[in-house]
C-alpha cells in the first residue's frame, strides 16, 4: 500500500508568519504529530536571512529600508534570498525514516533533482547545482535551504516565477557595479517567465512538483489542513519570531567580511574578481567574476562562483582544479591558475599554485 503524505497550501502571509509556521510544522513532525508534508506558500516582500547569517554582512540594509523590504531570519541555513507576492515557495517536512541513512546533502540533492524534473517538464532545461540551487542555463531559478530537528527534516525553496533579477542582486552586499559590470544581476538569476518566454501556469507548476515528489519518494499526497496542535505551536513561535531579538540572533559587522577586488591581466584577457572574504576563518564566502573574457559555455563563470562559496583559501587551488577537470570549458587563452591568481590578489594572499 502506498504511503499517504499531507499536502498543504497556506496561501499568502508575511515573512514572520511563514517562518513561525516553519517552526510549528517542523516541531510537529519531530513529535510525530503529523504526517510528512508538502507545503506551498506565498510571502509578502522580504529579505530572508539564512539562520546563521548576520544582516549587516549579507544585506544592503539601506537599500532594503528605502524600499520597505522586511528583513527576517529563516530557521533554515543557506543564502539570503528575496521573496515577494509573485514567487512560489515550497517546503517538505520529512522524518528520518523517509530518507533512510542519507545525510542532508544527499536528501537536498534528491529533492532538487526532483524539482528540476518538474520544471523541465514545462519546457526549460532545469538542473540541480551544488550546493543549494536549481538553475537554468547557469542562472539560478530556485534557491533552497534546510535544517534538522531531531528526526525531523525541513527542506524549503523559493521558486522565482516573475522577478526583476536586479532586485535579487541589489538586495545582497556585493561588488561595485563599476568593477563587475551592470549586466551581471541578469546573468546570475532568472525568473521562470523569462526563461520560458511566457507566463508560467502556477497550478501546473504546483501539480508538476507534487508529481515529481510523489515519484521520488514513492508516496501519494492528499490535501489537508493545519491541526490544533500545529496552531498552538504556531502561536507560540510567532511570539518569538516577531521580535528584534530573533532577527538579530546573529549580529556581526560587515567589516568582518570585507569585499575586496582585483584585476588580473593574462594572455590578452582581463579577468576581474571581487571576493567576500572572512579573514578570521580564512574562508571565501562569495566570489564574482567578470571582465573582457571569451569563455564557453557562458554559464562556466556562474557555476564556478557557486562552487567557490564557503571554500577555505587553502583549498582554492584544489577546488578550481577539480572544477575545470570535471566539465568541458573553453577558457580562450586563460588557464585555471589565472582564476587562482585573481582571487588571491583580491584577498591579499601570496600567489601560490
Amino acid at each position: 500500500m502506498v504511503e499517504t503524505w499531507r499536502l498543504l497550501d497556506t496561501g499568502l502571509a508575511s515573512a514572520s508568519r511563514n517562518i513561525a509556521l516553519n517552526r510549528a510544522l517542523l516541531e510537529a513532525r519531530r513529535a510525530d504529530e503529523i504526517a510528512s508534508t508538502l507545503r506551498f506558500l506565498r510571502c509578502t516582500r522580504a529579505a530572508l536571512l539564512g539562520y546563521f547569517q548576520s544582516a549587516e554582512q549579507e544585506l544592503d540594509l539601506t537599500w532594503c529600508r528605502d524600499r520597505n523590504i522586511t528583513v527576517q531570519r529563516r530557521i533554515t541555513g543557506g543564502p539570503a534570498i528575496y521573496v515577494d507576492e509573485m514567487q512560489l515557495g515550497w517546503e517538505l517536512y520529512l522524518h528520518r525514516r523517509d530518507v533512510g541513512k542519507a545525510d542532508m546533502q544527499q536528501v537536498a540533492r534528491r529533492v532538487c533533482h526532483a524539482a528540476a524534473t518538474a520544471l523541465s517538464a514545462l519546457g526549460v532545461d532545469a538542473r540541480y547545482r551544488r550546493p543549494d540551487e536549481v538553475e537554468i542555463d547557469g542562472r539560478t531559478v530556485c534557491a533552497t535551504g534546510c535544517t534538522v530537528d531531531g528526526d525531523a527534516l525541513l527542506l524549503q525553496a523559493v521558486l522565482w516565477l516573475d522577478i526583476d533579477t536586479a532586485d535579487i542582486a541589489r538586495l545582497r552586499r556585493g561588488p561595485l557595479a563599476a568593477t563587475c559590470g551592470t549586466s551581471l544581476p541578469h546573468a546570475r538569476a532568472v525568473g521562470l517567465k523569462a526563461a520560458l518566454g511566457r507566463s508560467p501556469g502556477v497550478h501546473r507548476i504546483r501539480d508538476n512538483l507534487v508529481e515529481a515528489f510523489e515519484n521520488e519518494f514513492g508516496v501519494e499526497f492528499r490535501d489537508g489542513e493545519l491541526n490544533l496542535t500545529e496552531q498552538r505551536r504556531y502561536d507560540e513561535a510567532l511570539r518569538a519570531i516577531e521580535t528584534p531579538q530573533w532577527i538579530d540572533l546573529v549580529k556581526a559587522p560587515a567589516s568582518d567580511i570585507p569585499i575586496s577586488e582585483a584585476v588580473h591581466a593574462a594572455a590578452g584577457m582581463t579577468l576581474k574578481v571581487a571576493v567576500a572574504y572572512e579573514r578570521s576563518t580564512a574562508t571565501i564566502r562569495s566570489v564574482w567574476f567578470s571582465g573582457d573574457l571569451e569563455i564557453h559555455p557562458a554559464r562556466t563563470l556562474r557555476d564556478l562562483e557557486a562552487a567557490l562559496r564557503d571554500v577555505p583559501i587553502d583549498r582554492l587551488g584544489a577546488k578550481i582544479g577539480w572544477f575545470f577537470r570535471s566539465r568541458p570549458a573553453d577558457l580562450g587563452s586563460l588557464v585555471p591558475q589565472d582564476f587562482v591568481t585573481a582571487v588571491r590578489l583580491a584577498v591579499g594572499q601570496p600567489l601560490v599554485a
